[in-house]
């Protein structure tokens, strides 16, 4: 079996970590031949100079230059090759590859997701800022480069898998389910007093804190309906959101027939990492099964938009279309930070990602900064991050 070349953009992460995980599990069980040919992680150098010794990739980097050091000490005598910083992580995703795993959390990961794009290799996408700022530029980029994008998100590998290419003008509707997060039978009360400690536990998965409190506020869940919209070809108002708290049913697809056909499966994110691995065959491994008769019941309800604003500012953030998803989730990033700084409550977090958007014309702003895409999503980035800090400037904790 010739061994397969993977690039990992963000593995020390929950998904890049489960990626690699899910690899070795394979390797073992004689379904995968891998070589990794990069590594790339934020600032955790302790792990990620584990997974370098396990793997010896060709190149291995760490973002955050200030933790080289302590990479390449952890490394010593290891003949492995170390870098970092923002064009060391642009050269890994650069380097010829058959799969890359874009794992990289925030819009620190649209640059190097496109750059990895352009050499045509398969892109498993887990990194929802890259299609919500660029989703029409990066596919565009893979088709014209021979390669392909598969999603990662259980939501919406649970479509990809069930959305029939032929019937794709039957759809009737795309359902994205979700846990509902810890707050799913809070009082509004008992979320404007939360703590970033009780946001972050998920009842369901271990996750980086930033995906956790966008779980708990929802936002996960419109960001999820913009990539939907860009991945399918869907319209805004034919994608919708239900709450199914045993997270057995992964995602839905309604056709104009009545039928509703559904993924299923535990909820383990190497599953769709599998999937998009050995996509369009499946990968035997040692994986997890779904015992129904144990679960015993599935149920399901409507998310309260009262409590989850944040799934009604996406939708109009995917109505007011241009770059206003990617001022959108750039708010939401320095909201999300502000929370897990203890500067703002929790339920300040939407309301923060609803005044940037208001005091911005997101919708057209450097629509055509030289025509680059790119550059265009990068600059309202920025500009909605600077108006973000503006807001929280202004704000008094609503859980004071």
């Amino acid at each position: 079996m010739t061994p397969r070349r993977v690039i990992v953009l963000g593995s020390t992460g929950s998904v890049g970590a489960a990626t690699l995980d899910l690899l070795h599990k394979a390797e073992h069980f004689g379904s995968a031949n891998v070589e990794i040919v990069a590594l790339v992680a934020g600032r955790n150098a302790a792990l990620l100079a584990e997974q370098a010794l396990r793997w010896r990739p060709k190149l291995t980097v760490i973002a955050d230059e200030t933790a080289l050091a302590e990479l390449r000490e952890r490394l010593t005598g290891s003949g492995l090759e170390t870098a970092a910083g923002e064009q060391a992580v642009l050269a890994a995703a650069e380097m010829q590859a058959d799969w890359v795993m874009s794992a990289i959390v925030g819009s620190a990961g649209l640059a190097p997701t496109l750059a990895a794009a352009r050499t045509g290799a398969v892109i498993a996408l887990a990194n929802k800022e890259s299609l919500v700022c660029a989703g029409p530029v990066l596919l565009e980029t893979a088709r014209q480069c021979g390669g392909t994008v598969i999603p990662v998100d259980s939501e919406h590998s649970a479509i990809f898998q069930v959305l029939q290419p032929d019937c794709a003008h039957r759809v009737e509707k795309l359902i994205l389910t979700g846990s509902g997060g810890p707050f799913r039978r809070s009082s509004m009360a008992e979320m404007r007093r939360a703590t970033p400690e009780q946001a972050v536990a998920h009842p369901n998965f271990s996750m980086g804190a930033k995906i956790s409190i966008d779980s708990a506020t929802m936002m996960n869940k419109g960001l999820e309906m913009i990539e939907a919209a860009y991945l399918f070809s869907t319209p805004a108002e034919k994608i919708d959101v239900l709450i199914h708290p045993q997270q057995v049913i992964h995602s839905m697809v309604e056709y104009q027939d009545g039928s509703t056909l559904a993924q299923l499966g535990p909820p383990d994110m190497r599953g769709p990492i599998a999937c998009a691995y050995a996509w369009p065959d499946r990968l035997p491994w040692p994986a997890p099964k779904l015992d129904l008769a144990a679960i015993g019941q599935l149920t399901f309800e409507s998310p309260d938009p009262e409590k989850f604003p944040a799934l009604n500012i996406a939708r109009q953030a995917m109505k007011a279309g241009g770059l206003a998803p990617a001022a959108m989730s750039a708010a939401n990033e320095q909201a999300v930070a502000a929370f897990l700084d203890r500067r703002i409550g929790f339920l300040d977090i939407a309301a923060t990602v609803a005044e940037t958007l208001e005091r911005m014309d997101a919708a057209r702003a450097f629509a055509g900064a030289n025509g680059d895409a790119l550059e265009a999503a990068m600059m309202t980035d920025r500009t909605a991050r600077r108006t973000a800090r503006d807001v929280l400037a202004d704000l008094v904790p609503s859980n004071i």
